[in-house]
């Protein structure tokens, strides 16, 4: 759901991303399912929507994608939720969503949780328990990739679009945030995409790392300390912002 006291609509720009390049983003994070997922089985299906009676508010699902186990006619679901902004009873909501679906398609879910938010840096819940002193009734758990808890140069050398985009989200010291944008685009061009998937990825980088004035010399600089052949690249990147 979108923090509304922000006009950067966080869940269209990450449901973009996500459903673009769905596989890419299901091996960088999750290379478990990857090895059984088939990647020419994934189909995303309709806006989902329920209301929230305990709030009162109607809420959208934001990615849901039925997929096939690879080499087999069976699939299940795989349901991803972006956060961007902290929230105490999104392990209960997850738990609505799962048992809804659940109910209406009777197939496995697998439910993801991508914390997008930048603070608290505090590790996110996991899981939903309903548990009485003599028995635990309920175990509810759910995969969770936090970006603030993530280190960018960790993902330096990933030759993956999402890693090009989602190094803007992760934790990144105030004086790294030029260079952390320069990376990000020294990643992007050497993947050679199609214009439109890279203006994306651009274009999400650039929303999530906007530079002061102070900041744009050095990027710069980190520009210049590249090769050739990726210093033009990254320009022809930069020179499409200042043009649209």
């Amino acid at each position: 759901m979108t923090d509304p006291k922000t006009t950067i609509d966080h869940d269209e720009l990450f449901k973009k991303l996500l459903t673009t390049f769905f596989v890419e983003f299901i091996e960088l994070f999750l290379p478990e399912v990857a090895e059984y997922l088939d990647a020419d089985g994934v189909e995303f299906l309709g806006q989902e929507y329920f209301a929230d009676t305990t709030t009162g508010e109607r809420r959208k699902i934001d990615i849901l994608a039925k997929v096939k186990f690879r080499g087999q006619d069976t699939g299940f679901l795989m349901h991803i939720e972006n956060q961007s902004y902290d929230q105490d009873t999104l392990d209960r909501r997850m738990l609505f969503y799962f048992t809804r679906l659940y109910q209406k398609f009777l197939l496995p879910i697998y439910p993801i949780v991508v914390f997008s938010f930048d603070y608290p840096l505090k590790v996110q819940s996991n899981q939903h328990i309903v548990a009485f002193p003599d028995r635990k009734v309920l175990e509810f758990n759910f995969a969770t990739i936090q970006l603030n808890q993530l280190n960018w140069r960790d993902f330096l050398k990933q030759h993956n679009p999402v890693a090009a985009a989602l190094m803007s989200k992760m934790r990144i010291a105030r004086k790294d945030r030029p260079k952390v944008k320069a990376e990000c685009l020294r990643l992007l061009a050497t993947l050679k995409l199609d214009p439109a998937r890279t203006e994306l990825i651009s274009g999400f980088v650039d929303t999530y790392l906007k530079l002061n004035p102070q900041e744009e010399p050095i990027f710069q600089e980190e520009i210049d300390r590249m090769g050739l052949a990726e210093q033009e690249q990254v320009m022809e990147i930069v020179t499409t912002w200042m043009e649209r």
